[in-house]
């Protein structure tokens, strides 16, 4: 553990977890009863409860890319680790309570669209807010920082949104104990880059792991990564064990880079990052309208998913990674849903 506020915001979830009716979202857990004391009092015969359940959110579209709402169980299937597993619940789900993490770049590279940033994310908040859903607003440059807690109130969003600045050199009045909201993360040797893996892993593992419903992340960068103390590997991991779709607006300066990639592989990793997570990365360059459609599209999509439950025929919890596959009957269909989930053991 790398963040002492992190360590708090762990262990005030997993007593929440404790205390309160397992997330159907969350990976499988196991809720059996302990095995009671020998007792001749007892009945001879033990009921055993399981309700161990996986839940997919996903979308499908058809072979011209146009969103598909109307299928049933009977369409798909879902391949654990390739063995065929039986779906309990199917819904098509439209308004379930949407919560939603944005995480804005405001590192230096960033310097000449973070207002192009600013005004079609706090449009996209206004149109996609209901008012039983949530939203929260991190910064990430050589600090990551929450400009806004929780909220449905999309105007409270837009004016956090609005007083983000451009941070180069680690001060930008961030104090207080490392992690989201509390000052910057650390890092090795003088505050340096754009921490957008350590801003993924915490917005995933401390905001939204313990929230439930449909969860999703949009990722405002260019993709670029220096300086955090977490890989790609960990941020994806993090996303995926808080059951987070990520989307990812590539939004790049390319005047910037001065037309030389010197090294610059963010699209690629950013495609990684947003398809293992069930989402989709977006190149939309400094061009406004083309960022206005990729929200629209991005809207559209958690508008239009399905969800589908299972109880794993591998009942182990053993904190293994278990690849996911779904199909779906018809022509040129494809879904977009997570790659895969963490079989954590309770209270991991």
């Amino acid at each position: 553990m790398f963040l002492t506020g992190t360590a708090i915001l762990g262990l005030a979830a997993s007593q929440v977890q404790g205390q309160s009716a397992p997330d159907p979202d969350a990976p499988p857990v196991s809720t059996a009863p302990d095995a009671a004391p020998q007792d001749d009092q007892l009945p001879t015969t033990t009921l055993k409860v399981n309700v161990n359940l996986v839940s997919l959110y996903f979308s499908v579209r058809d072979k011209h890319n146009g969103l598909v709402s109307t299928l049933t169980r009977e369409d798909c299937t879902i391949l654990e680790d390739k063995t065929p597993q039986t779906i309990k619940n199917w819904t098509a789900e439209a308004d379930q309570p949407l919560t939603l993490g944005i995480l804005l770049d405001t590192s230096g590279s960033q310097q000449n669209v973070l207002p192009l940033e600013q005004e079609t994310g706090s449009a996209f908040l206004k149109r996609v807010l209901r008012s039983k859903d949530e939203a929260f607003l991190v910064s990430f440059d050589v600090d990551v920082d929450l400009l806004s807690d929780y909220t449905s109130s999309a105007s409270q969003l837009s004016k956090a949104m609005n007083k983000a600045e451009i941070n180069t050199a680690g001060g930008n009045g961030a104090g207080g104990a490392p992690g989201i909201g509390q000052g910057p993360v650390p890092t090795h040797g003088a505050p340096k880059g754009t921490l957008l893996y350590d801003a993924v892993y915490l917005a995933a593992n401390d905001k939204m792991r313990s929230e439930n419903g449909r969860k999703a992340m949009i990722l405002l960068t260019d993709g670029g990564d220096q300086g955090s103390s977490k890989k790609l590997a960990d941020a994806i991991e993090a996303a995926q064990k808080a059951n987070a779709i990520v989307y990812v607006l590539l939004i790049a300066d390319r005047g910037f880079y001065g037309g030389i990639s010197f090294g610059y592989n963010g699209p690629a990793e950013m495609k990684r990052l947003a398809e293992q997570t069930g989402g989709r990365m977006i190149d939309v360059g400094n061009n406004g309208p083309k960022m206005e459609a990729a929200f629209k599209q991005i809207e559209d999509e958690l508008r239009t998913q399905y969800v589908a439950s299972y109880t794993p025929v591998n009942a182990k919890l053993d904190g293994t990674y278990r690849k996911l596959d779904i199909q779906c009957k018809g022509d040129g269909l494809k879904v977009q849903s997570r790659k895969g989930y963490y079989a954590i053991a309770p209270n991991d």
